[in-house]
C-alpha cells in the first residue's frame, strides 16, 4: 500500500496584493457594477483597501438587502473584467519556484471566489498545488491547518490573523494596504517589501 508523499515544507500564499496585483481588474469590475446598477462606487478607494470578501465592500456602497445579489452579479462579471489586466507581482513565480526547489509545496488560500481565483492563476501560469478559495482571516487558518502549512505569505492584517489561527509562521508583504508597522502590531512574524525578498527569506528558514 502506497503512503501519502510527505512533505518537507508547505507554504500558503493569500492571491491579492501577495501573489498578483487585481488591483486594475477589480477596478475595472467595480466600474462595470457601478455603470450597470447606476450606483457611484469610488474605485480608487475600493482597491486601495483589497483583502475582505467582496461581500464586506459591497455594504459601503449598497442598502444591506441588496448585497447579496449585488456580490453574485459581480462575481458573473468578474471574468470578463478583471482577468486579463492584472498582472503578477515581482517575485511571485520565483517564490513558488523557490519552494518547489525544496521539496515543498505551495498552496493559495484566498478570500476571492474559487473560480475567479483559479481563472487569474491560469491566466498567469501560476500553478500552485492547491486553490482554497471563499476564506478571510481567521477562516483560513482551518484551510491551512488542513493542508499542513508550516508558513502563511499574506498582504493584510486578516491574512495574519490567518497564519496565526492555524499556528503558521506569518510571513508579511507590504504590497498590499497595510503597511509594515500594522502587520507586526497585528503579530506577524516577518515582514519583508515584497516576494522578491521571500527565495532569500526561505533559504535562511529552511536552513
Amino acid at each position: 500500500m502506497e503512503s501519502m508523499p510527505s512533505y518537507s515544507l508547505t507554504v500558503g500564499f493569500d492571491l491579492d496584493m501577495t501573489l498578483i496585483d487585481t488591483r486594475p481588474g477589480i477596478k475595472a469590475a467595480y466600474l462595470a457594477l457601478s455603470s450597470e446598477t447606476g450606483t457611484p462606487i469610488d474605485t480608487d478607494l475600493v482597491v486601495s483597501r483589497l483583502g475582505p470578501p467582496v461581500d464586506d465592500e459591497l455594504r459601503n456602497w449598497f442598502p444591506a438587502e441588496a448585497v447579496a445579489a449585488h456580490a453574485d452579479r459581480y462575481r458573473e462579471i468578474y471574468p470578463t473584467h478583471a482577468i486579463a489586466p492584472s498582472p503578477a507581482l515581482p517575485g511571485a513565480r520565483e517564490s513558488i519556484a523557490a519552494i518547489r526547489e525544496r521539496g515543498g509545496r505551495a498552496i493559495v488560500v484566498t478570500a476571492k471566489h474559487l473560480p475567479s481565483a483559479e481563472l487569474h492563476l491560469a491566466h498567469l501560469g501560476i500553478e500552485p498545488d492547491a486553490v482554497i478559495g471563499g476564506l478571510w482571516a481567521e477562516a483560513k487558518g482551518k484551510a491551512l491547518r488542513e493542508h499542513g502549512a508550516d508558513v502563511y505569505v499574506g498582504d493584510h492584517t486578516g491574512d495574519v490573523r490567518g497564519a496565526r489561527t492555524a499556528r503558521a509562521l506569518s510571513v508579511a508583504v507590504t504590497t498590499g494596504p497595510c503597511d509594515a508597522a500594522e502587520l507586526r502590531a497585528a503579530g506577524a512574524d516577518v515582514v519583508l517589501s515584497t516576494l522578491t525578498e521571500f527565495p532569500s527569506w526561505l533559504a535562511g528558514y529552511a536552513a
